[in-house]
């Protein structure tokens, strides 16, 4: 039974002021967590309670708390925290009682601390006795003898237990979601303490004796002189007189001497059918062919290229001598116009052949673009990725016509004269070609889009990165990256379950695109800030927590284009994007046979190569595939990751202070690396014709051409001094089968076009089976090199082993003198402070 309710002064009565017992219900117990024999015991009964979680619990619940026989103590309480004690003996009555005063509390609990240190003192001074051995150790052999009788226990069972029980029916429309379900309960009134006992748990391993004998080859030093045979004094005055080499140095003399004259005439080794018309096939009308790079055209603008920088360019897929750069502010400029609040706006320049000082028209852009590609279905499309994250669409069909009156073979170049007019002024002259459509900005990525790659109109890629057919042979899905971590795929087609309505199929090609020079095209109307990504991939790290920061990255049907598509784009219709839907997703077949794995250059210098199919985890939910192989092979960001035009295999990398050549399949490492050169490589780029050569541009203004098949240790040619600042941007095109151009630019925002000559163009015969052979050669060359590294490791681990083990053990006699020392001056401190307290003779005479 519980006891009866006493007023708070008949309570105190024979009790301590400071001390009031308090009966704390199960709820109460609950709440302030001081449960008996769960958070407060015999051992530790003390518990701190808020001061203002009582009095909140008081205004709560008012006289039905179990303090507020206390009220006004615990109000008038100085301090924050309150003590309250497990009373398990019930020595004031009640299971629990309440400390009212700071002085009381200190009182109880500094006791606890000083018998503790009682105790530890006691301990530490506390030591055995020396052991003495009696001769307990023996073992005594006595016969056991029983002193009392044994127990014997008798069990029964309740005969009651298994009587049988009557079942009856409950209907289940009693129940809700008709389901009974009996839970287990924890019986409050039925508890097992459990006991702690030690126990030692000792295993012994199985040991097997078994011997090898070996003969070990240990290598020695050995070394071979060679000694010149030389013949003695009388073999050479035999020769010397020997009359028959005397005829012969009479009779080849004169052949000698004639031939050095004629070698101070002429150069008898010049091969004169080597330079036989070689000038006018090349287009030199000097007669002298070069062989080095010629500059053929330089572009520039000093309106819009003024400050600025090109970050990428992109010859025109289909037209000759159109070529488009990405104009972007320097670091320092972009200071300066923040400060001056003067905005240039940036743009994407289209230059001619046939009007090198005038842009042909711009491409409007919200920010820098720092990549951009044509589509290689219909090149009037164009894809950009912003340096604010978002992806942006631009459509120059309008402007196709303006481009092919610009070629100097155009026919359409009479009937478009007005538009050169020298007259006009050149604000008028210029048009602009604004946006299509930008990616929704929540969606975008995080950070600045460094590079952008449409996928090939032979597959599309599903939510989970899967490859299927495309059935519209059309270019319809782009990869994006970004120092965010992330790849991005996006699709330009509309939706299947889109409102948008297509145009009417009756109308004429005037009514068709209604624009004018100046107005927006609706090419892709439908996804104009609300584009969003298809698939988003990450790029997790194997083994340190985080994510790689990519920079470039490539895959395998990323390739340049060749002549024979060229020839293909004038000729084929070009599709409608705005007319293209995308299909259900049920109806396309997977497609077992491509390869989704790609590399990726990240901005440390690492190289990833990773797998852009979703994996699934134990759950069942997808995830990105973690990286397949990873390899730190720059000390700097990577600014070129491109493939081989004959090779889908070999892939080019420039980053930091040197490159690198790898081959997809090698998971070792890379094929070829360069050596670290003095100044950093800041981009490169593949031959359109020979498989060996390929062009690196450096931070001090040159570019390096590299022949592999001639020496890969070092540059064939250095085109040294090309401009003033570093090269920012590369592009080869094949104009004909003779002319070869390249072009060039720097971070001063200037392009060059130059002209490759002869002998970096032809190919050499079987040149392409020959870099084959190479790179084949290259890769198991580095294979060989992991192996006989490993094994160069082991047997060094062996020789310091062996070194370790045969080296004597040496007393550390130096530390010891330092104890010495040490100890010596310990006692001369000693003796002088008790000579100082007077008190040496008395500790010399114990």
């Amino acid at each position: 039974m519980a006891p009866k309710k006493r007023s708070a002064s008949s309570k105190r009565k024979g009790l301590p002021d400071d001390i009031f017992p308090l009966v704390l219900t199960s709820a109460t117990q609950e709440l302030f967590s001081c449960r008996v024999d769960e958070d407060v015991t015999e051992k530790s009964p003390y518990k701190l309670l808020d001061k203002d979680d009582i009095v909140e619990d008081m205004k709560t619940r008012a006289a039905v708390s179990d303090f507020s026989p206390v009220k006004q103590i615990v109000l008038d309480y100085p301090e924050e925290e309150m003590l309250l004690v497990f009373d398990a003996d019930f020595t004031y009555g009640q299971n629990f009682y309440l400390v009212l005063t700071p002085e009381g509390k200190n009182r109880i609990l500094k006791p606890l601390e000083t018998e503790r240190s009682d105790v530890l003192e006691a301990e530490v001074k506390s030591r055995p006795k020396h052991w003495i051995c009696l001769g307990s150790e023996k073992e005594i052999e006595e016969p056991l003898t029983e002193t009392r009788e044994k127990l014997k226990l008798k069990l029964g069972v309740d005969r009651t237990f298994r009587l049988p029980v009557c079942f009856s029916d409950r209907s289940s429309a009693d129940v809700k979601d008709s389901y009974l379900e009996c839970t287990s309960y924890q019986d409050s009134k039925f508890k097992i303490k459990k006991l702690q006992s030690d126990c030692g748990v000792q295993s012994v391993p199985r040991l097997q004796s078994n011997s090898s004998q070996t003969l070990r080859m240990v290598p020695k030093d050995t070394f071979t002189q060679y000694e010149p045979r030389e013949f003695s004094n009388e073999e050479i005055e035999n020769i010397l007189k020997d009359q028959n080499l005397k005829n012969f140095c009479a009779t080849q003399l004169p052949r000698v001497l004639h031939a050095l004259q004629q070698e101070e005439i002429m150069n008898v080794f010049l091969d004169d059918w080597k330079d036989v018309a070689t000038g006018i096939e090349v287009g030199d009308w000097s007669g002298q062919a070069s062989d080095s790079l010629v500059l053929h055209q330089v572009f520039t603008d000093q309106k819009y290229s003024r400050d600025k920088t090109i970050s990428c360019l992109n010859w025109h897929p289909s037209i000759y001598g159109v070529i488009a750069v990405a104009l972007t502010k320097r670091k320092h400029e972009q200071s300066e116009e923040a400060a001056s609040l003067i905005l240039r706006p940036p743009f994407i320049v289209f230059y001619s052949f046939s009007d090198p000082t005038n842009p042909q028209f711009l491409l409007e852009c919200p920010d820098d673009i720092l990549a951009f590609k044509f589509s290689p279905s219909n090149p009037n499309i164009i894809v950009g990725g912003c340096i604010n994250g978002q992806v942006l669409l631009w459509d120059i069909s309008a402007f196709a016509t303006l481009l092919q009156a610009a070629h100097p073979g155009s026919k359409k170049a009479s009937k478009n004269l007005d538009t050169f007019d020298l007259n006009d002024n050149k604000e008028n002259k210029i048009p602009v070609v604004q946006l299509c459509a930008m990616s929704a900005i929540e969606s975008s990525h995080k950070a600045p889009v460094t590079d952008v790659q449409w996928l090939p109109q032979t597959f599309e890629v599903t939510a989970m990165g899967l490859p299927v057919e495309n059935k519209m042979k059309v270019a319809v899905q782009i990869i994006t990256c970004s120092p965010d971590g992330t790849l991005r795929f996006w699709d330009v087609r509309l939706p299947s379950l889109s409102n948008y309505k297509p145009l009417d199929k009756k109308q004429t090609a005037d009514q068709k695109n209604p624009m004018t020079t100046y107005s927006v095209p609706e090419t892709f109307k439908h996804l104009d800030r609300t584009w969003k990504p298809l698939l988003r991939i990450s790029l997790s790290k194997v083994k340190p927590k985080g994510e790689y920061v990519p920079m470039k990255f490539t895959f395998e049907h990323d390739i340049l284009s060749t002549d024979k598509d060229k020839e293909n784009k004038l000729t084929e219709i070009l599709p409608d994007y705005s007319q293209l839907k995308i299909p259900s997703a049920e109806k396309l077949k997977v497609l077992e046979n491509v390869n989704t794995k790609f590399f990726v250059g990240t901005e440390n210098g690492e190289i990833i190569y990773s797998d852009w199919k979703k994996e699934s985890d134990e759950s069942g939910r997808p995830h990105s595939a973690k990286p397949l192989m990873y390899f730190n092979a720059h000390h700097w960001l990577v600014y070129t990751m491109q493939r081989s035009p004959f090779f889908k295999d070999i892939i080019l990398t420039t980053g930091g202070w040197n490159f690198a050549i790898w081959k997809e399949g090698v998971m070792d490492g890379p094929l070829v690396v360069s050596q670290y050169f003095e100044q950093e490589c800041t981009t490169g780029c593949w031959s359109l014709s020979r498989p060996a050569v390929f062009f690196i541009g450096k931070e001090d203004g040159s570019v390096e051409v590299w022949d592999l098949l001639k020496n890969s240790s070092e540059p064939v040619q250095l085109q040294a001094h090309i401009s003033k600042s570093k090269i920012t941007c590369i592009r080869p095109w094949t104009v004909s089968a003779k002319q070869h151009l390249l072009a060039v630019a720097d971070d001063l925002g200037a392009l060059r076009i130059f002209e490759i000559p002869k002998t970096l163009y032809v190919p050499s015969r079987h040149e392409s089976l020959c870099m084959k052979r190479h790179f084949e050669l290259e890769a198991e060359s580095v294979k060989d090199y992991l192996k006989r590294k490993e094994v160069w490791t082991k047997h060094k681990r062996e020789e310091e082993k062996k070194a370790e083990s045969e080296q004597p053990v040496t007393l550390p006699t130096h530390n010891l003198h330092l104890d010495i020392k040490e100890y010596s001056d310990d006692l001369l401190l000693e003796e002088h402070v008790l000579k100082s307290i007077g008190m040496w003779h008395t500790a010399v005479g114990m």
